[in-house]
Order: structure tokens, then C-alpha cells, then sequence
């Protein structure tokens, strides 16, 4: 951890517990909804710009923090369910940034990367479609959106689904097929060919514009919009997947972090059977768990952002951090229910959303299946090959 990371950490949390974590109880806020709606969104970055903590991870001449010192960031920012999307760091947004940063034109920087490093406007990125029609999933090569040049604009066709933040979103980032392989394209959004089918009821309700089902329908995109060349899509893709999947975790590590604050406040004042609850060892023992585990998931963090930061893919990395950390903080999300019973499966606090939140996190970026499933297929590889 870095003094110039411990600052702007301090100052990101200082924000979410003053001033972001008052609004979870506004009635804008709806915990079974499709997200925040914008206009909380910009009225919170607006107090955040004020603050200064605005895209707290983007330094102002354009750099970005350490993989490291992003973790103690977003760490904080994950405080508040509604922290990240104040502070301008929450998913889709900061893993288009990064993608944008490494690998946009700078006319490309200008006109897409620029208004959401400002928090002016909102993401989505266009990959998963729907499993009824057995498209891209799990499996990115499954991918059945195309795209084909006609002149100097590329024709795309297809369906997407669980698409985060499309509705509301200024700027897309679709993937699609071509004869070369996949594709990446900035669009800029509302576009009449881009249709939301609906928006998706799921367990999870804390990014705004919820999750939808998309219809492509002859979408022009000019040829300078592609993303670096046709068919280096997945190779794209990677370059945004493992910080992707690890600010993630930083993230949900900070959402958990407090619930655990609210299960063991609620454990300590609460009485039952002539003590409070922490001091029954039934109680106070998923609260020692919950430590435990919480430590781990930080360490684990922390070596995978380590490994990115030495320039590597970080691949496996990433994939043994998601597996190791989403069923870590399940384990913590669930105890704290569990500590606090009835308060705890009511919106009273925000432990119930954290718990939602959590579980749907075991299932995006990758089940912990698929990931396991690709660790297995290193270590078979690994152990065939000849040994010196």
C-alpha cells in the first residue's frame, strides 16, 4: 500500500460513510429494483466531484493506480452499495475505462473514454447473449452476433442478454463475429438500432439500469470505431478480464467488510438468554469466522493484483482469486444473516442486499465452476509436459 493510495482511500471512505451511506434510505432507492435510477447516480457524483473523490482511480493526467493501490480504493468505495457508482468505480464502467485506457485510438479516448472518466455519463459492454438461443456465455466462442463491412461501416446483427447498465448507458462497447473472428465496437448509445427487449428480474438490484435482454438489428458502426482490428476481440477481452474480475472483488470485499460491522454491532447490543449474542460462542464464533475469512480474501487480492502489476495476464491468477474470494464473502454475507436472524432477511439494513448482491457475484465474471474447470485443464497441462 502506497501513502498516495492510504490518502485517496481515506478520503473515499470518509465520503461513503458521511455522505453516500445517509442515501441507502432514500426512497429513490428501490433494493429490488433494476438499479439506482441516473438521477441519484448524478446527483451523488456530483457531491463526490465537490468532494474530490470523483474516479478516485484515474489520476488527472490520465494514469491509473497500481493494481494494488486500486484495491485499497475500491475496497473503500464498496462500503456502500451505492459507493462505487458515486465514486464512479463501479462495474461496467471502470473495467470499460481500463479497456478504453490500454487500448483506444485517441480519438477514440476523446470521444468515449473521456465523458466517463468524468462521470457524466454510463457504460455497457455487450458480450453475454441468450442461452436459449445457445449463444456466448461461459464460453465466449459460442458468440453468435455478427458483423460484416459494408464500405466503411461494419452491419451488426444479434441478440445480447444480461446486459448491465444498458438502459440509460451513453456508451456501448458490442462484441460480434466476423469472418476474421470477434470484434469489439464503441457505439455511442441510444442508438435506434440497439432495442431493449426488457430488463431482467434478478436476484441482484445495485447497478443502475439493471441487467437486459438486447436486440442488434442492422447496426452501422463507422469503421474507425472498432476497437484495434478485426478479429483481436478476445484478445481485447482478456486485457480487460482479469482486473475486471478482481475489482470485483475489491469491491464486494468492502460491501461484506460492513456487513460484518452491522452483524456484530447488532450481535454486541442484543440480548438473549441473560447476554448478548456475541458472548454465545454459536454467535460469536461466525463473527471470528467472518474475520478470518475476510483477511484471506484481502490477501488473496492482493497477490493477484501483485501478479498483474509485474505485467502478466494474470489469468490463472484471477481465476483462483474470483473462486477463492466470491465463495469466501458468500460465506461471510451469509453468517451475518444468520447472526442477525429476522433483521437480517429484512431491508432494515443493508445485510439482506449484501447477501443478494454476493450470491449473484458467484454466477458473473464466471461461475466458480467454469473457473475450476480451467485451473483443472492448467494442471493437466502442466503435468504433461516434459520436465527437464
Amino acid at each position: 500500500m502506497t501513502e498516495r493510495s492510504k490518502l485517496i482511500a481515506a478520503k473515499v471512505e470518509a465520503f461513503v460513510r458521511e455522505v453516500v451511506i445517509p442515501y441507502e434510505k432514500d426512497p429513490r432507492v428501490e433494493p429490488h429494483g433494476h438499479g439506482p435510477p441516473d438521477e441519484l447516480v448524478w446527483e451523488l457524483r456530483e457531491l463526490a466531484r465537490k468532494a474530490g473523490v470523483l474516479t478516485p482511480h484515474i489520476l488527472e493526467d490520465g494514469s491509473h493506480l497500481t493494481q494494488r493501490e486500486t484495491a485499497t480504493v475500491l475496497r473503500a468505495s464498496g462500503l456502500s452499495l451505492l459507493g462505487p457508482l458515486a465514486v464512479n468505480t463501479m462495474a461496467p464502467d471502470e473495467g470499460n475505462m481500463y479497456l478504453l485506457g490500454k487500448v483506444g485510438s485517441a480519438e477514440q479516448k476523446a470521444r468515449f473514454l473521456d465523458p466517463l472518466v468524468s462521470g457524466r455519463a454510463r457504460s455497457a459492454f455487450f458480450m453475454t447473449e441468450p442461452a436459449s438461443e445457445g449463444g456466448a456465455g461461459s464460453d465466449p466462442s459460442m458468440m453468435r452476433t455478427t458483423c460484416h463491412l459494408d464500405g466503411n461501416h461494419w452491419v451488426i446483427n444479434g441478440r445480447k442478454a444480461f446486459i448491465t447498465g444498458a438502459q440509460g448507458a451513453k456508451v456501448g462497447i458490442v462484441m460480434a463475429k466476423s469472418d476474421d473472428g470477434a470484434c469489439m465496437f464503441l457505439v455511442d448509445l441510444p442508438d435506434p438500432a440497439i432495442r431493449i427487449e426488457r430488463l431482467l428480474d434478478t436476484i441482484d438490484a445495485s447497478m443502475p439500469g439493471g441487467h437486459a435482454v438486447v436486440t442488434i438489428d442492422n447496426l452501422r458502426v463507422s469503421a474507425d470505431q472498432m476497437l484495434g482490428r478485426s478479429g483481436e476481440g478476445f484478445k481485447y477481452a482478456q486485457i480487460r478480464l482479469s482486473p475486471a474480475r478482481l475489482s470485483h472483488c475489491m469491491r464486494w470485499l468492502g460491501a461484506v467488510t460492513r456487513a460484518q460491522e452491522i452483524a456484530t454491532a447488532y450481535a454486541c447490543t442484543r440480548h438473549a438468554f441473560g447476554k448478548p449474542l456475541v458472548d454465545h460462542e454459536g454467535v460469536g464464533f461466525m463473527l471470528a469466522e467472518n474475520l478470518i475469512d475476510l483477511k484471506q480474501a484481502e490477501v488473496m487480492i492482493d497477490w493477484c493484483a501483485d501478479v498483474l502489476d509485474s505485467g502478466a495476464l494474470g489469468t490463472t491468477e484471477s481465476s483462483m482469486a474470483k473462486v477463492a474470494v466470491s465463495e469466501a464473502l458468500m460465506r461471510i454475507a451469509d453468517r451475518s444473516v444468520q447472526v442477525m436472524g429476522g433483521t437480517g432477511v429484512s431491508a432494515d439494513t443493508m445485510v439482506e442486499q449484501v447477501f443478494r448482491e454476493v450470491r449473484a457475484f458467484r454466477i458473473y465474471d464466471g461461475p466458480t465452476e467454469v473457473h475450476k474447470w480451467a485451473l483443472a485443464k492448467k494442471i493437466k497441462r502442466d503435468h504433461l509436459k516434459p520436465h527437464a
